[in-house]
């Protein structure tokens, strides 16, 4: 008999671990699973939202309680930048999937160009005043049906006026993708910063991501600089945390 809610929920969550409740199936009626465990719906209301909030089951009306796919994907980090992948036609997101094990389409990331006046961290990431115009390359990318995460990159008018890097087409901007288009207007990135932190999203992003109350998102920046120190891009990436394994692969500094 369970003497509670944190017992119940560590019940379902060692089911859903050991597949008994495999991702797709859903929980057994919430009337039946008070009578197995000994307590009352109100008991198990609680536990199924502690679920929930781990993002390990999504309640779907006139469903039921349905646990949630588990695999994630992976992000290469270091690898995935790679300039014998981008130079040849492999885009980073592209990498990420073929590293998963996951068939991926151009269709599986949209994009929404438009100018926007840079805010104080684009101005400060592209050294420049703000207030002035960048171009603002949004995307929202795809698993399958999943929404996995946004990315949104900026750059000078001047870089990339008249290149794919503006086209607002859905898929990369060329095989090779953004990378592989400043190289070819003469800012072949060199250098990369990323940083990254978790953060509660906001409603916005939890609706775009099509996530469970109370997860998470990673939010990682990224600058990128040409050899001689010239920024010529800034991208901020919004991430489902359940949705990410982060992984990162690099030699140990002397």
């Amino acid at each position: 008999m369970t003497s509670g809610y944190r017992d119940l929920a560590d019940a379902l969550r060692a089911g859903i671990t050991a597949g008994d409740y495999p991702p797709g199936s859903t929980l057994p009626k919430q009337e039946d699973l008070a009578a197995r465990h000994g307590v009352n719906i109100h008991t198990v209301r609680k536990a199924v939202s502690v679920l929930e909030a781990e993002g390990l089951v999504t309640p779907i009306r006139r469903r039921g309680t349905v646990v949630r796919p588990r695999p994630r994907m992976k992000r290469i980090g270091i690898d995935r930048y790679a300039k014998s992948k981008w130079k040849f036609g492999v885009v980073a997101f592209a990498a990420d999937r073929e590293a998963s094990g996951r068939e991926w389409k151009p269709g599986d990331q949209t994009n929404t160009v438009q100018k926007v006046q840079a805010d104080e961290a684009i101005a400060t990431a592209l050294s420049i005043e703000p207030g002035t115009w960048v171009y603002e390359r949004a995307r929202l990318v795809k698993d399958g049906d999943a929404p996995t995460h946004t990315l949104t990159s900026y750059y000078r008018p001047e870089d990339v006026d008249g290149t794919p890097l503006v086209d607002p087409s859905p898929g990369p901007a060329t095989r090779g993708g953004g990378f592989a288009v400043l190289t070819v207007q003469g800012l072949e990135p060199d250098r990369i910063t990323e940083t990254i932190h978790a953060r509660m999203p906001t409603q916005d992003e939890a609706e775009v991501l099509a996530l469970p109350a109370g997860e998470p998102v990673m939010v990682l920046e990224r600058r990128t600089v040409t050899a001689d120190g010239r920024a010529i891009e800034f991208a901020r990436g919004v991430h489902a945390a359940s949705r990410f394994a982060w992984t990162y692969t690099f030699p140990i500094p002397d």
